[in-house]
């Protein structure tokens, strides 16, 4: 994902004067240009960057959403609304299935170790971004039984 979409798309969104979506959208750019600061990339943020902020920008609403209390149904709506704007601009991620055809393909000797530490470290450098590490451990977490 480029930034300049983002920037394109909050504009879009003022003058439709989608509040909802504009503000996702800003807050997106804004936690992007602060990564890209925090790295020492400002002038020229990668799109790599770009979804690697979306993923964990999404991965915290979707944690707000998660600890909403039952009682908030507004702030819950709000979070969602947040969730699906953001989810819009996410990089796709790969299923179970593509994962373990990745592993089997790339990885095989790592994975008769049976060692899951190992074959975490060896995995993770080639799928983080393209996929949930949650997913990931579950496959590899199979392999290892």
């Amino acid at each position: 994902m480029e930034l300049e979409v983002l920037r394109k798309d909050m504009v879009a969104a003022m003058k439709a004067k989608d509040k909802m979506t504009k503000e996702a959208v800003s807050s997106l750019i804004a936690a992007v240009k602060k990564v890209a600061i925090d790295e020492g990339c400002r002038d020229n943020i990668a799109p790599e960057l770009v979804d690697r902020v979306i993923l964990k920008e999404m991965k915290t609403v979707k944690e707000q959403i998660d600890t909403c209390p039952e009682s908030r149904q507004d702030l819950r709506e709000e979070y969602q609304a947040t969730y699906d704007v953001i989810a819009k601009y996410a990089p796709k991620q790969m299923d179970e299935k593509e994962i373990k055809a990745v592993l089997e393909e790339k990885f095989a000797d790592v994975l008769a170790t049976k060692n899951k530490g190992q074959i975490m470290k060896a995995v993770m450098g080639e799928l983080k971004g393209k996929a949930d590490g949650k997913v990931i451990n579950q496959v590899v977490a199979e392999y290892c039984k």
